[in-house]
């Protein structure tokens, strides 16, 4: 291998990756402007609710602290079963 070659190679590369500038019009008061479509403020629309949710559903925890604590709480131990198979995906066919 000659290592004088590699700068024709180069030379090939660059040409080949220039960019080519974009055109537009620019706006007289020189300021950027974005436009984003009916898809993408619907999509932070509901972003934003699903930030306000709140995390933990508190009435939820405070009813289940009180049956543990109380010996009432219950687990069906067949659903915990289910689900787990569920999440792996056991039940799916190949």
């Amino acid at each position: 291998m000659r290592i004088n070659k590699l700068n024709n190679i180069f030379q090939i590369y660059n040409k080949n990756t220039k960019t080519s500038k974009a055109y537009g019009e620019k706006r007289k008061d020189g300021k950027d402007e974005i436009k984003l479509s009916e898809k993408a403020i619907e999509f932070q629309h509901a972003l934003k609710k699903v930030r306000e949710v709140e995390d933990i559903r508190v009435d939820k925890v405070e009813k289940i602290k009180t049956q543990v604590k109380s010996g009432t709480y219950y687990v069906d131990g067949k659903k915990i079963a289910e689900k787990m198979l569920e999440d792996i995906g056991f039940n799916k066919k190949i």
